[in-house]
């Protein structure tokens, strides 16, 4: 691999498993340095549309890769490497020092927070709303939910919120639990057996029918916000504080903005209440 002093430029390396190699992990830490410029393994899949996955032509790409070349761009110190695997194996080969960082649109939660690090500016910020059947026009927004069934991964962070919701509403909804496949949740929703579910927009278009047509809609004022980072060991720090300053900049300047339309459809990276005045 070449490394030019002055500038960072990204390759790629490919591990089907956890225990898969690249040129800089060959030892206990990922992280290397060649040159005066620091080598960075990066984490991310190849099986997530439009966000990390293989294209016709063989290369690796999607929002998550551009974003994590635009930032290699802005900072002069690095050289990123993309080192791909099953998403399973990600936070595996990070505390095993595989890779430095996870680039595959991650949340966080308790759980995670107490074992990784996460960086401090999301690049991704999807908007949960109320989401019902396409031919659905009496569900309007979270009240309406009352005295109805609605569908939820049992962790997710819609299920929070309908759980907190209950509290100060004499659990009014009536909250089933999925595993949190797409198609059953379609499947339920259309046929009735539940009546709503809570997404995001950018999420919603993978509830699609047989012919592959998204089959539910959203409606109503946005509920919460789901923030995506990038994830890190608990002494990487600097490493984070630094992508931190270049995901500003280029969220800043519009970029940001731009990679979101040009890879997912639509600007995601507007807070809730950025949202809000925007409307």
């Amino acid at each position: 691999m070449l490394v030019l002093s002055g500038c960072a430029s990204v390759s790629e390396s490919s591990g089907g498993s956890a225990g898969g190699t690249s040129s800089a992990s060959d030892s206990n830490n990922a992280t290397a340095s060649t040159g005066g410029v620091k080598k960075i393994i990066v984490g991310t899949g190849t099986g997530f549309p439009n966000v990390c996955f293989i294209d016709e032509n063989g290369k690796l790409t999607g929002y998550d890769v551009e974003l994590v070349r635009e930032i290699d761009k802005r900072l002069p110190d690095v050289e990123f490497e993309f080192k791909t695997m099953e998403f399973s194996n990600l936070l595996l080969s990070l505390e095993t020092n595989k890779i430095d960082f996870v680039a595959h649109q991650m949340e966080t939660n308790p759980e995670r927070e107490q074992k990784y690090l996460f960086n401090k500016v999301p690049y991704s910020i999807f908007l949960n709303r109320v989401t019902v059947a396409k031919d659905n026009n009496t569900i309007k927004g979270l009240d309406d939910l009352v005295g109805k069934k609605v569908l939820t991964g049992a962790t997710s962070n819609a299920a929070y919120l309908l759980n907190e919701y209950n509290k100060t509403h004499n659990n009014g909804i009536d909250v089933v639990y999925t595993s949190g496949a797409a198609n059953d949740t379609v499947q339920q929703i259309v046929s009735g057996r539940v009546d709503a579910t809570i997404t995001t927009d950018f999420a919603n278009r993978f509830n699609t029918d047989a012919d592959g047509n998204v089959a539910l809609k959203t409606v109503g004022e946005p509920l919460n916000q789901s923030n995506v980072f990038f994830v890190f060991r608990k002494d990487e720090q600097p490493l984070s504080d630094e992508i931190d300053k270049a995901i500003t900049e280029i969220k800043a300047d519009g970029t940001l903005k731009k990679l979101s339309e040009q890879w997912l459809g639509d600007d995601f990276t507007q807070t809730l209440e950025e949202a809000k005045v925007a409307k």
